[in-house]
């Protein structure tokens, strides 16, 4: 019989090389598409391969699970508008979670004599693949407002959760000692499922671009515990990448938010401290047609994208008038903040589907030495990564947070439907600054409207 071991593992070289090429890719937005392909070439490769050497399924069977899994796909991201773009990355998350927990519980039921290390990185795995699960669900009910965006919490939470993780703990020793026994794995995955909710529930909408960070690094952690448990390398690469950038990423978030992920997690059972800040000053409002002029003499203009802007579906609309603008001889930029939208890189994604050139967008420190010479700013349904308070008012919750100095512009129009406070929910400075004009009503209108005028 011919050994094809050798072969197989070359495959899975390969397949690791094309995911660390593919990583790479994606650090940079004009390269990510195609690094998302490269890695999506190595998951499938990878998938049958492993497949085949393990006699799991015949070709006939891979290619019809390839083409159903294919299928939707494609429905699923062509269904999807742009504002929900969040929530189906977060069960994107919580899918891959939950991989590894059925290949965690599969191990552990399907093997006899298995040794004790291979049984505890299979509950590890088992545990942090229903963790992964259950919080993405719970991060994609608050996303999609089907339950509560605001931090859910009660009474005797932070104790609950203590003798929850003691109740994991012993769980865990239970079905390392006693595998054979399947009640104790529905106990642990019972009890795994249960702390991915406890987890998320008290995290409000305003950190989930940083949850939704966290869980895949989980989803990648528990992928490189199955690969443990399964004695696969690649799976342990791959997983590996996957949990390290997820961890990176978490990082880099957190400081744009000048916040430590201890309190980001834990926010919701700090004691809610009232905010005394009082904003002073005069609204002056502006109408499309006076903002026009203005934007017709400029000859520099930026653009502070916000998650009111994927709500109204502008991007399109704000294309048209960048090439508007560029005809017109003016130079066109974009500033994007590490937490602007719902989930990392929401601003990036909104903007290329809307065709913007990659050169064109500046990420907040690379911008913010230059936004003194820019003429306008428009800042489209961004609130709390433009307010100047992170700046000039140390009794600010948010003093110390990086955000977009949009205020020093020369003049700066902010286009909202209203005088609502972001998700911060403190008010913003910028609305009453002496160079700041308040454009209010539908972003997308407003944009329209101004589209018309440089057409006539």
């Amino acid at each position: 019989m011919i050994d094809f071991s050798l072969l197989i593992n070359l495959v899975y070289v390969l397949s690791a090389t094309l995911f660390i090429f593919g990583l790479k890719l994606l650090s940079h937005p004009s390269t990510a598409r195609k690094g998302n392909l490269l890695s999506a070439l190595a998951m499938l490769i990878a998938v049958i391969v492993t497949l085949l050497d393990r006699n799991i399924l015949t070709f006939e069977m891979i290619l019809l699970s390839v083409m159903i899994g294919s299928l939707i796909g494609i429905f699923a991201a062509k269904k999807v508008k742009m504002t929900s773009m969040p929530e189906l990355v977060s069960l994107f998350n919580g899918i891959g979670g939950l991989a590894s927990l059925a290949v965690a519980y599969a191990t552990i039921i399907g093997s006899t004599n298995l040794s004790v290390f291979i049984l505890i990185v299979s509950f590890i795995a088992l545990l942090i693949g229903a963790i992964t699960f259950s919080g993405s669900v719970v991060a994609w009910a608050k996303l999609s407002e089907r339950i509560a965006g605001r931090p859910i919490i009660f009474k005797g939470q932070v104790q609950a959760n203590l003798v929850l993780v003691g109740a994991i703990i012993a769980s865990g020793f239970l079905v390392v000692t006693q595998p054979d026994v399947s009640i104790w794995q529905y106990l642990a995955i019972c009890l795994a499922l249960t702390m991915g909710v406890m987890l998320v529930i008290p995290i409000g909408g305003a950190d989930m671009p940083v949850v939704i960070s966290l869980l895949n690094s989980y989803s990648g952690l528990a992928a490189c515990a199955a690969g443990f448990a399964l004695e696969n390398n690649l799976l342990i690469v791959a997983g590996a990448l996957v949990g390290a950038s997820g961890i990176i990423l978490t990082n880099i978030m957190c400081k744009a938010m000048n916040r430590s992920l201890v309190n980001v997690l834990t926010s919701g059972f700090q004691p809610v401290v009232a905010n005394e800040m009082k904003i002073e000053g005069e609204i002056k409002p502006l109408t499309p047609e006076d903002a026009f002029y203005v934007l017709e003499a400029a000859q520099s203009v930026l653009v502070v994208p916000g998650y009111g802007m994927a709500v109204a579906q502008a991007q399109h609309v704000m294309k048209e008038l960048q090439e508007l603008l560029e005809n017109n001889g003016a130079e066109l930029a974009y500033a994007i903040h590490p937490v602007a939208g719902r989930m990392p890189g929401h601003m990036n994604v909104l903007l290329a589907e809307a065709d913007v050139s990659y050169e064109q967008l500046y990420e907040m420190d690379e911008i913010n030495s230059r936004i003194e010479g820019f003429d306008v700013a428009i800042v489209i349904g961004a609130n709390d990564v433009v307010n100047p308070a992170a700046r000039e008012i140390k009794t600010s919750p948010i003093y110390g947070m990086p955000v977009i100095n949009a205020d020093l512009a020369k003049n700066v129009f902010v286009l909202k439907r209203g005088m609502a406070a972001g998700f911060a929910g403190i008010d913003n400075p910028l609305f009453f600054k002496q160079n700041t004009r308040m454009i209010f009503g539908d972003a997308k209108e407003t944009l329209s409207n101004l589209v018309r005028q440089f057409a006539n």
